[in-house]
């Protein structure tokens, strides 16, 4: 998940940043309001998080010139103002949820979670499509009852797309969930990602192409019932071109991906 953080107190946020990041949220940090809705109307953020007391405009201000843009991003205050008549103007301005500083971390993450299952239609942890359940708490996936033994990276990706099912996403999108602007590698290790899981998901199911492959476009699970989707054929990769051409470099995360899939499942 990705959150943007809105705090201009440096050891505050700091701090914060670095409890989300252990629960391996990627986290972006600005100062200011303004800076903060331009922020949202460029980039893809799962939640954010803001404090009431802003250099340049007031939370709830800011909050409700969100809402009145049709921004619909879930947001949580997190203020050192620990105040009724604030808590309340907070909630009328939009926001999802209130917590004040000091926070208990668990808690923190636990409410954040859930305020993003609940912006996307999911009441509960587990979200459920077809024969696929994605516990977004406990960060694992099933099959028919049957756990998937999915990496981080691949759970991340599944978890976005159980999150935002029905819907086609970019590979842009994917490498901002799952790397947050740091270090990303190139597009075509999506790709490879998204092999890798229909080939550990049809070794449960059966099934070669459970997440569908929109040409051009990106991927999506779609919301149907009894199955997990249907996709066209995953493009192959590997083959003569690729081993001469990482030949007599250091194999990067997407060469090591590439490998693996030429290993029988």
């Amino acid at each position: 998940m990705r959150a943007l953080l809105v705090d201009d107190d440096v050891t505050s946020a700091s701090l914060l940043k670095l409890a989300l990041q252990s629960e391996n949220m990627m986290v972006e940090r600005v100062e200011a309001g303004l800076e903060a809705l331009e922020m949202v109307k460029v980039y893809d953020f799962d939640v954010m998080i803001l404090e009431l007391d802003l250099p340049d405009i007031a939370g709830d201000k800011l909050v409700r010139r969100m809402r009145a843009a049709d921004i619909n991003l879930p947001m949580m205050m997190l203020s050192k103002i620990d105040d009724k008549a604030a808590k309340i103007d907070a909630f009328n301005a939009g926001v999802d949820d209130y917590v004040t500083k000091p926070f208990d971390r668990e808690e923190l993450v636990v409410r954040l979670r859930g305020i993003i299952r609940r912006a996307k239609g999911h009441a509960g942890s587990v979200i459920r499509i077809g024969r696929l359940a994605v516990d977004v708490s406990a960060k694992t996936v099933e099959i028919d009852g049957k756990p998937l033994n999915a990496t981080a990276k691949e759970y991340g990706i599944l978890e976005l797309l159980a999150l935002r099912r029905g819907m086609t996403l970019t590979k842009e999108n994917f490498l901002d969930h799952l790397y947050g602007g740091m270090d990303e590698p190139e597009q075509k290790i999506i790709d490879v990602f998204i092999c890798k899981l229909r080939k550990k998901i049809a070794a449960i199911t059966g099934e070669q192409n459970a997440i569908r492959t929109i040409w051009g476009r990106g991927y999506m699970l779609e919301d149907g019932e009894g199955s997990t989707g249907l996709a066209e054929e995953a493009t192959p990769f590997g083959g003569a071109a690729a081993s001469s051409e990482t030949a007599g470099r250091r194999l990067t995360e997407l060469d090591l991906l590439m490998l693996d899939l030429l290993v029988p499942a």
